[in-house]
């Protein structure tokens, strides 16, 4: 009998797509209070609620912190340990920074056989060690749902950290990883799902960051965010909140994985999805779409991702030099739109 047939993993987490993130909406209330704390070399915090917090050491170095971890959204346990991990340091890749050291965070059934969990584990060290890093150790605690993933700490250039604000108007946009990761589970998960395109969506959750953020640091990219939980709109609309401009995204440039405007088409949408939705479409300026753009790719744009690729703000002039710096360190990335003077996020054809 092997480990899967002795435990499914992702009939354990039945609402996983549903449990990645808490509302935005909601999330902010919790914290506003803890923006009150701050420390002179607290150089990324709460105040700003970026992807990671940056503390300075001195002035050629400051560490990276942060962590991340949700149930499982595959069956095989490597692949969900090699997920997590991957989403969990693309924060810190994201800001700039690199991976020095990493905890695990994990929380298991009492009468689930332990042996899964060390195969999470392996995957989980395995991309770690991809990324330059090692597992330092971490904490387990006993849970009737499984949940895995990492803290993380790295090392960032303090004159180079890349945030959500920044962008300047007339800047280009770039992804670097397809679109369509929460849709291909969750049909995956309902039993409707096609193993070609969960298998893509694997191989694209699995792979790092770590290149394409070398590549935004080399063309000395305006602004930086990972496109996961809140979708491609949700994230967009941080960065545009937090540069004071207004984004424009053309969806006829977006790139999608193999199976996922099927499957969106199908209705397979995580719970994410509705939440995202109803809070970024009505918040004042909104994440807004065309009243044109088709349904299925206006479902997708709002759709959560785990372990999304980059959305990277490069300046007109620095342009050809971040399609160079992807061609040298081998990260595909798609320009997907632009930024201008106004306010909130557009979709468009």
């Amino acid at each position: 009998m092997t480990i899967l047939d002795e435990m499914r993993l992702t009939s354990l987490a039945s609402c996983a797509g549903c449990a990645a993130k808490m509302a935005p909406g909601v999330l902010a209330e919790v914290v506003r209070p803890l923006g009150a704390f701050t420390h002179p070399n607290l150089l990324v915090g709460l105040q700003t609620s970026d992807d990671a917090a940056v503390y300075k050491i001195d002035q050629e170095r400051a560490l990276v912190q942060t962590i991340d971890f949700f149930p499982p959204v595959v069956d095989n346990p490597r692949d969900f340990g090699r997920i997590a991990a991957a989403n969990s340091m693309s924060d810190v890749f994201a800001m700039g920074g690199e991976v020095a050291l990493a905890l695990n965070v994990a929380a298991w059934p009492g009468d689930a056989d332990p042996a899964i969990l060390a195969e999470i584990f392996a995957g989980g060290a395995e991309v770690v060690t991809e990324a330059g890093g090692v597992i330092a150790g971490g904490h387990t605690v006993i849970d009737s749902e499984p949940k895995y993933g990492l803290s993380v700490t790295g090392f960032v250039d303090p004159a180079r950290i890349l945030t959500k604000g920044g962008i300047a108007p007339g800047d280009q946009l770039y992804l670097t990883k397809p679109l369509g990761v929460g849709v291909i589970t969750t049909a995956h998960r309902n039993g409707v799902g096609d193993e070609a395109s969960l298998a893509a969506a694997v191989s694209s959750m699995t792979m790092l960051n770590l290149n394409a953020s070398k590549a935004a640091i080399e063309a000395r990219a305006h602004a930086c965010t990972d496109v996961t939980g809140y979708g491609l709109m949700g994230h967009a609309h941080e960065m545009a909140d937090r540069s004071d401009v207004r984004i424009i995204i053309h969806t006829e440039k977006l790139p999608w994985l193999p199976g996922a405007r099927k499957h969106a088409e199908a209705g397979q949408m995580p719970g994410g999805y509705y939440r995202n939705r109803s809070h970024y479409s009505t918040t004042t300026p909104g994440a807004l779409i065309d009243d044109d753009l088709d349904t299925v790719t206006a479902a997708l744009i709002y759709n959560p991702e785990t372990s999304g690729g980059l959305l990277i703000a490069i300046s007109p002039e620095r342009v050809e030099a971040f399609e160079q710096a992807c061609a040298e360190f081998e990260v595909q990335a798609w320009h997907i739109g632009s930024s201008q003077r106004g306010s909130g996020v557009l979709a468009t054809r």
